[in-house]
């Protein structure tokens, strides 16, 4: 591995989990918050040792039945007990090493045929750096405003860590961040020396923003989520996102869509231009 992703995750959900929660008592003052490594290892059944020397990255070869164990004790969700088991696929299996791919830019007919029938929806289909590889017309009359387009090859990640319109045009910037630095964190390896040069290409601000986050381990990436943004002709807007991957490829379609009436109506002015029928996400 290039970095020590099972370890770091290890740590973090125990220290995340309390005492309380796994039916024992507080145990008097802690050095750390959560769950002492050896309350952990009495819990899952393995030795102190060996959950030290997984947290410390010198054991990579944890068996399923362990991981398992160790997700049961620190009560993992669904989605971060798929990401331990992967993370200890990669630890085990030397996933890590190979040569890397380039990321897949050649989109499919049949999803560009899909694209082109969600006009006027805010989509667009993306490597796993971020690169805009296919978009509707109406990502682009949306985007334009906020200066995405100015890219040669349009990268909201680029422009999220990169430029200085971001913050303006993200409130919540530092919600957002973290957001994308947890999908692009999830998507892409960091040996990947493709994925290093385009860490190098977005500067030493934008580089350092990112790779920050990336360094703070691995987390389940938030595929869905509602984003405010503030745009120069709609305003302020609520927007739903949601990421889904393109079978066998490492592509994604993203979308953007209003989240309620007033963000439904304020966007219509700015993809439609007045004409009506963009409608909210409701439930």
């Amino acid at each position: 591995m290039a970095d020590n992703a099972l370890g770091t995750f290890l740590r973090q959900r125990r220290e995340a989990v309390t005492p309380g929660q796994v039916g024992l008592p507080p145990g008097g003052r802690r050095r750390t918050p959560g769950l002492r490594r050896a309350e952990v290892a009495t819990l899952a059944g393995v030795s102190v040792d060996y959950l030290t020397r997984l947290e410390q990255g010198r054991d990579h070869h944890p068996s399923a039945q362990v991981l398992a164990a160790l997700a049961d004790t620190l009560q993992l969700s669904d989605d971060e007990r798929a990401l331990l088991m992967r993370l200890g696929t990669i630890a085990s299996s030397g996933e890590m090493c190979p040569s890397v791919q380039p990321p897949d830019r050649e989109v499919r007919p049949a999803v560009r045929l899909l694209l082109t029938s969600m006009e006027p929806t805010i989509a667009a289909v993306v490597d796993r750096h971020g690169d805009v590889l296919v978009r509707t017309e109406a990502w682009d009359r949306f985007f334009e405003g906020l200066g995405v387009l100015d890219d040669g090859t349009p990268n909201l990640v680029r422009y999220l860590f990169a430029d200085q319109r971001a913050r303006v045009a993200y409130p919540a910037w530092d919600v957002v961040a973290d957001a994308v630095a947890g999908e692009v964190r999830t998507d892409n390896r960091p040996d990947d020396p493709g994925f290093r040069e385009f860490l190098e290409s977005l500067g030493p601000t934008g580089s350092e923003l990112l790779g920050a986050r990336l360094a703070a381990g691995p987390t389940v990436a938030r595929r869905t989520r509602v984003e405010r943004v503030v745009h120069p002709e709609a305003g302020e807007l609520r927007l739903a996102y949601e990421s889904m991957s393109v079978e066998e490829t490492d592509q994604r379609l993203v979308v953007h869509l209003p989240h309620d009436e007033a963000t439904a109506r304020a966007l219509d002015l700015v993809v439609l231009g007045g004409a009506g029928g963009l409608r909210a996400v409701t439930g």
